[in-house]
């Protein structure tokens, strides 16, 4: 039986497309692909995402693998990439009918030290049950020891949980541990046919 709910914040509670960023600071599809590669899908990104380094100094790493005349954008995607963030539609509707159904709901996030800045602007912490940001615990998605410390911080039970996540091998992880998992892909009426 399923008594609590656990989702993803990236593409599931709020949007996420670092190309937002990218669109508004390059004006050349080069200087896009470089900064992209060299912070967003880079290991400096799953860094500050392990809480190995801050958001800021995803910056003082990055640049060093950048032309000079690129460092005043790059500096500009780490401060301000967040623009990007706005609730997925339904989101919020389906998190206050998973209340209205006495679900503990749960935030799980591979996120830096920046997410206590722009995830309060959208949503209100003291709404879920319960919140584990990877940055924190110097674990990330899909290490099935963050899903198992999770459970041992708030006291749940992995078979009583469904774990709401975008990528496909975050949602294995959470299996492995005894939770059942969704993959979103967008329509948030697709998880309400299986949770509510």
């Amino acid at each position: 039986m399923i008594k609590n709910v656990i989702m993803d914040m990236g593409k599931v509670l709020l949007s996420y497309d670092p190309h937002v960023i990218l669109n508004k600071v390059c004006e050349a599809e080069e200087e896009k692909q470089l900064i992209l590669a060299n912070l967003f899908e880079s290991e400096i990104w799953l860094m500050g995402d392990r809480g190995e380094i801050t958001n800021e100094q995803r910056y003082d790493l990055a640049k060093e693998h950048l032309p000079k005349e690129l460092h005043g954008k790059l500096k500009e995607c780490v401060t301000h990439w967040d623009i990007c963030m706005h609730p997925i539609a339904g989101a919020k509707e389906f998190c206050h009918r998973c209340r209205e159904k006495g679900y503990g709901i749960y935030v799980l996030s591979n996120a830096c030290d920046h997410f206590y800045d722009y995830f309060p602007k959208h949503y209100d912490m003291n709404f879920f049950d319960g919140v584990m940001v990877s940055s924190d615990v110097h674990l990330i998605k899909p290490d099935t020891h963050i899903y198992e410390l999770l459970c041992e911080t708030y006291g749940l039970n992995p078979e009583e949980c469904v774990f709401i996540d975008d990528r496909p091998e975050n949602v294995e992880a959470a299996k492995r541990v005894g939770m059942k998992g969704i993959v979103f892909e967008g329509d948030y009426k697709v998880v309400e046919k299986v949770i509510l």
